[in-house]
């Protein structure tokens, strides 16, 4: 079955890095859209970014020029990249796929940022 497990949060400080990672397996990877979206406390889940099969991106407006998704179709798993971060990226990133009819995400990891 499908299987989407994110790593890389953490606790950083305003204008610190982080990459996230998400390992993927129970579907044919190199062939699935894959997303980052966050849930920030009180929020509703937004889209941060999607990369397709053909490696084009597609970012949110507050993330775009800081963010940087990318994919390895090898080791099956796709990374966000964060840098500039502030405090209202504090959330928790989620993997997500889809493969036409369902969505399936992992159990997101936190991310938070203050000084």
């Amino acid at each position: 079955q499908v299987q989407l497990v994110e790593s890389g949060g953490g606790l950083v400080q305003p204008g610190g890095s982080l990459k996230l990672s998400c390992a993927a397996s129970g579907f044919p990877f190199r062939r699935y859209a894959m997303s980052w979206y966050r849930q920030a406390p009180g929020k509703e889940r937004e889209f941060v970014a999607r990369i397709l099969s053909n490696d084009a991106v597609l970012y949110s407006e507050t993330v775009k020029g800081r963010f940087t998704i990318s994919r390895d179709n090898v080791r099956t798993r796709v990374y966000l990249e964060m840098n500039n971060l502030n405090s209202e990226d504090t959330a928790v990133y989620y993997c997500n796929t889809n493969d036409g009819s369902l969505l399936f995400w992992g159990q997101g990891t936190q991310v938070t940022v203050r000084s």
